[in-house]
Order: C-alpha cells, then sequence, then structure tokens
C-alpha cells in the first residue's frame, strides 16, 4: 500500500471511496514495485467521468514503451451513482477530490480517494501541539513505569 502522507496534513478528509483505475501495460507493475508519487496530484469531474491527474507512475525498466507519459491523466473506475453523488458534494464550498492511496486488491490496482476541506494554517499549527503534547505524555508515563 502506498499512502499519500501529505493529503492528511493539508486536508480535513470527510468521506471516502474506492475506485479502480485504468493502467497501460506496464504501469502495473510500476505500482507493484511502489514507484508512485502522489505530488500535486489531483481529481476532478469531466463529462461525467472521473479522472485523476498528476500521478506520478515511474516507468517500468524493462518496458519497451519509448513515449511514456508518467504523468498523464488516468480514468478512474466508479458507480454512476457514486459519480453523482461525488458531483453534488463537489458543489459545495471549499470541497476537492484527493487520491489518498493506491493498493491492490484482488489482484487489481485500486485507489482510495477522499472528499477533502483544506486545512487553514492555524488548523495544522493545532495539530502540531496536541502531537506535541500527546509525545511527552507518552514520554512521561514511559519514565514513570521504569522507575516502579
Amino acid at each position: 500500500m502506498i499512502v499519500n502522507k501529505k493529503a492528511r496534513y493539508e486536508y480535513e478528509i470527510l468521506r471516502k471511496w474506492e475506485a479502480g483505475i485504468v493502467l497501460k501495460g506496464a504501469e502495473v507493475k510500476s505500482v507493484r514495485e511502489g514507484r508512485v508519487s502522489f505530488t500535486n496530484s489531483f481529481i476532478r469531474i469531466k463529462d461525467g467521468e472521473v479522472f485523476l491527474y498528476n500521478l506520478h507512475i515511474a516507468s517500468y525498466f524493462n518496458s519497451s514503451q519509448v513515449d511514456y507519459d508518467p504523468k498523464r491523466e488516468r480514468k478512474l473506475l466508479l458507480h454512476k451513482n457514486e459519480i453523482k453523488s461525488l458531483i453534488g458534494t463537489l458543489t459545495q464550498k471549499r470541497l476537492t477530490l484527493i487520491p489518498l492511496s493506491v493498493y491492490f486488491k484482488e489482484g487489481k490496482v485500486k485507489l482510495e480517494i477522499g472528499l477533502a476541506k483544506g486545512k487553514r494554517l492555524y488548523d495544522k499549527r493545532e495539530k502540531l501541539k496536541e502531537k506535541t503534547v500527546e509525545k511527552e505524555i507518552r514520554r512521561t508515563l514511559k519514565r514513570r513505569e521504569k522507575f516502579k
């Protein structure tokens, strides 16, 4: 499983879906090797179909394909009623679709997508403060158990 770590830092995930992804030839082997980068990737709905943009899948080293574009747009496979609900929810303010992780399920490549709302800078700071406080609490509890 390849996870988009930055997505959970930058966005608040409201809802998740599992989608199939249309890949060509050796892209599946590259995904299996973990050669995927989520940097600046996003999802858009165009003409009633869902597309993934800027997901970098490196070319497979044994591939004979010469004109390979690692950041090409890729179609996502969702049910029609899921796409309709996505269109309805995306009309709300400041919501976007982002890829969360890529994984294999029963031999097929799946993409977990999330309906997300962008976090503000102060939200990120609050989260960091909470993490540091929790870390300190765990440290002190560990020290106390050591001395008992």
